[in-house]
């Protein structure tokens, strides 16, 4: 590896907003924010939209889209179209 032209791998807390949880990893993500976590040292905060403990995949919690009622509103809606 080439010196000096890989960004720093550090631990980085990430907090998911949806679900509230928060989890340690290593990452190049940097933040201006910080937090002091379970083990008593401090680490970037990056808050995240997502993640697999809010994601409908892996919770099993998904919308199921009525495609029948989408269907006949479009239908509803461009019937007169070609006419």
């Amino acid at each position: 590896m080439k010196a000096e032209i890989h960004p720093t791998y550090a631990p980085v807390v990430f907090h998911d907003l949806a679900s509230g949880t928060s989890f340690l990893t290593r990452s190049t993500v940097t933040s201006s924010k910080t937090v002091t976590w379970e083990d008593g040292n401090e680490y970037p905060l990056v808050d995240v939209e997502i993640s697999n403990e809010s994601h409908p995949f892996y919770t099993g919690k998904q919308r199921i889209m009525d495609s029948a009622g989408r269907v006949e509103k479009f239908n509803q809606r461009f019937k007169n179209f070609s006419k």
